[in-house]
């Protein structure tokens, strides 16, 4: 088995703003397994938010060289590196190179049904009022848009883009930047104007805040949810999870992490980081049947991988064949 890894970097369309900050361009880490002429592909962005850095995840792959050199499994894997960006990139392009020397699908091997199209989310970054109801009323063709949100002037945002897309579904991500007064204040209004669901509210280490009150606007589990070890401490909490593959490590993790997480009541969001085609392709596996799917990273991209995954306005279909799976 022979293990590449290349840093790389993919333009965005236009600039992407959260609670956290603004970025130009996707940086992604790319893995390349060859072994007997075929080669498997798997890509990840590392998040600083959980401590990842494109040198520290390449530290983690290569910490792994040897043994994956050797042959090791995906099996193998899920007890050799945690749950995050490394982990991930290189289980699917294992599931990759495995699915392509056995001359059948991923999906084959994993034992799901065939892969039909999703609908998937259209992300609104966060912006002043003015510049979100534009790119609303841009964008009011797309039948879900998400909305950062997560800061002063929150829904003076939220009103302008009910406004430019008064028929589209709204889902809003706060990513952490409320409190659960916040929370208690939003709610109502967001029932009233139509938002389907609120992406974590509070901080992942402050959401017991979240125990106990009556949740008007069901909410979802982000940076609080990782793997399945996660679930037991979101009960009581949460209605939802967004299952991530850069956050379970890989769609060994995830697939395991969706069955569970419905087991225990929990409805299904799959999402993605700021990320190409090839990090779509596992994910749109794990969205299958998902209450929501929010995979249009290549949306919001000036580039993409080739072949890219295609999309007909907010319809995404299956990865093609030449690009993973």
């Amino acid at each position: 088995m022979k293990l590449s890894v290349s840093n790389d970097s993919f333009s965005l369309a236009q600039v992407f703003t959260i609670s956290r900050g603004s970025r130009t361009e996707a940086k992604v880490i790319t893995v390349r397994l060859d072994n007997d002429g075929y080669s498997g592909y798997g890509e990840c962005v590392p998040y600083a938010r959980y401590g990842e850095s494109i040198e520290s995840v390449n530290e983690q792959i290569e910490s792994v060289r040897g043994a994956i050199v050797d042959g090791m499994t995906r099996q193998d894997l899920q007890h050799a590196l945690p749950a995050g960006t490394a982990r991930n990139a290189l289980d699917c392009a294992l599931w990759d190179l495995q699915a392509k020397m056995a001359n059948t699908t991923v999906w084959q091997l994993a034992g799901l049904s065939e892969p039909a199209s999703v609908t998937s989310c259209y992300t609104l970054s966060l912006a002043a009022p003015d510049n979100m109801r534009a790119a609303a009323e841009k964008h009011s063709n797309m039948p879900v848009l998400k909305i950062k949100l997560g800061g002063e002037g929150d829904l003076e945002r939220l009103q302008a883009v009910r406004e430019g897309a008064p028929h589209s579904r709204l889902v809003v991500d706060a990513n952490e930047g409320w409190g659960i007064d916040d929370y208690l204040r939003l709610a109502p209004v967001m029932v009233d104007l139509g938002v389907a669901l609120v992406e974590q509210p509070l901080p992942a280490g402050d959401d017991d805040a979240l125990k106990g009150i009556e949740r008007s606007l069901p909410i979802c589990a982000d940076e609080s949810c990782h793997d399945v070890k996660s679930l037991e401490h979101l009960h009581g909490k949460y209605d939802f999870i967004n299952i991530k593959l850069d956050k379970t490590g890989g769609l060994t993790e995830a697939l395991l992490l969706k069955s569970a997480a419905e087991a225990a009541g929990f409805k299904i969001m799959v999402g993605c980081m700021v990320s190409t085609s090839l990090a779509m392709a596992p994910a749109v596996l794990v969205a299958q049947g998902a209450e929501l799917v929010d995979l249009d990273g290549p949306l919001l991209l000036a580039e993409d991988r080739v072949p890219p995954i295609e999309f007909n306005g907010a319809t995404m279909f299956p990865a093609p064949r030449k690009l993973w799976g």
